[in-house]
């Protein structure tokens, strides 16, 4: 008994989290993120992003919001550009 307790404890936590994560918005993220140069400040601010796609010494990282997603460019070390958008359609 105490373990299913346990178990179903240790699953709304997980999902609680999971939700947590989705519920802020582009803004939250965009006005977080402000003026941040490097991408180890970017993750302090924000957290790992949702995704990395790397090429070469360019990285995109992408959050995952609410209403879209916030995709960061990052060259070497420097956060060069962001930009918002809508999430892409799941088919």
């Amino acid at each position: 008994m105490r373990r299913a307790a346990a178990a179903l404890a240790c699953v709304l936590v997980l999902a609680a989290g999971l939700v947590a994560g989705c519920a802020r918005s582009k803004e939250d993220v965009v006005r977080k993120a402000e003026g941040v140069k490097t991408k180890g400040e970017l993750e302090s601010r924000l957290g790992r992003p949702d995704d990395i796609a790397k090429l070469g010494p360019m990285e995109r990282w992408t959050y995952k919001a609410s209403n879209g997603e916030v995709v960061f460019v990052i060259v070497g070390d420097t956060v060069t550009l962001q930009t918002t958008g809508r999430a892409p359609d799941k088919r």
